[in-house]
């Protein structure tokens, strides 16, 4: 009975651990807006996008290599779903940079990460039979509000670009196939391996787009410095975080816990870009944190599988 009690209450804290992985991974994400508006004036969301893959790839590689994983266990991976996992982030990357530039930083993250769950929910249901329960439900409701209360704060009045709105949405839909994708491999492999490889085949996709947007406004001082943070910080560490929380998190609670990143953008928002702060971005806030609470700090499982 005291071992079945122990084993139990070492997996609850390993799904704690890594929902915190998964938090900590989108905290850094939620930086990217902020970056952008930050980075120079002239870079395309093609561009910025492109920069960010190669360089974070570029240290996903050298962490791999340094440790002996770069090639050890690559043939075994299967090829079918790195494929799909590279395009799915690949599209990440458009879409979201995109939807950022069209509809502002806060709009943008929001309606992009906001809507991952929704998806994550429907790719996690179908596409691995994770029946999402009541909890994760009256979580994601809790945190979706959260998100729109953020959105709607933080805009200025303006009308909101529809492009970018679509754009947005194709950032929540191809994060969560990312999401469903990294699951199915890390299911199989190390998720240092996994991560490393989808950027890898992402960086050979997004590099030609890139050169082909113009990556002049890179190469100034803004712009190094940009791309370094997105690269590093925002893909190679986050990515690494998320990898592992993902291996053991069921795809719809990620895709929850991951507002975490409009969080981050809407306070980076107030702090850094100086935009209000209201009680209505105060309760969005709270209704996030709350969201992401009942999940990380959760004693049964969120999903169960059918």
């Amino acid at each position: 009975m005291t071992n079945s009690l122990g084993l139990i209450a070492m997996a609850l804290a390993s799904e704690s651990r890594a929902a915190l992985l998964v938090v900590a991974a989108a905290t850094l994400w939620g930086t990217n807006g902020t970056a952008q508006a930050l980075g120079p004036a002239g870079a395309s969301p093609i561009a910025v996008g492109a920069t960010r893959t190669v360089v974070g790839t570029v240290v996903l590689v050298i962490i791999a290599a340094s440790r002996g994983r770069l090639w050890a266990g690559a043939r075994h991976l299967q090829r079918r779903p790195i494929v799909l996992a590279a395009l799915a982030i690949s599209s990440y990357q458009l879409c979201f940079f995109g939807g950022v530039r069209l509809a502002g930083v806060a709009i943008g993250t929001v309606v992009g990460v906001g809507s991952g769950p929704l998806w994550g929910g429907l790719v996690g249901w179908f596409g691995r039979g994770e029946r999402p329960t009541p909890r994760w439900g009256i979580a994601t409701a809790l945190a979706l509000l959260g998100a729109t209360l953020l959105a709607t704060t933080t805009t200025n009045g303006g009308r909101v670009n529809p492009v970018g709105i679509a754009l947005a949405v194709g950032a929540g839909a191809s994060y969560a196939l990312f999401t469903f994708w990294s699951k199915t491999l890390t299911d199989h492999h190390d998720p240092d391996l996994v991560m490393t490889w989808a950027f890898l085949l992402s960086a050979i996709l997004m590099l030609p787009l890139g050169l082909a947007a113009g990556l002049g406004p890179m190469w100034s001082g803004v712009g190094v410095a940009m791309a370094l943070w997105l690269g590093v910080m925002s893909l190679a560490v986050a990515y690494l975080l998320f990898g592992r929380g993902i291996k053991v998190v069921a795809v719809a609670t990620a895709t929850t816990l991951s507002l975490a990143d409009p969080l981050t953008a809407s306070v980076l928002g107030v702090v850094v870009l100086h935009e209000d702060l209201t009680r209505s971005h105060l309760a969005g806030m709270a209704l996030v944190l709350a969201g992401m609470g009942a999940l990380t700090l959760s004693v049964p499982p969120i999903l169960r599988r059918s």
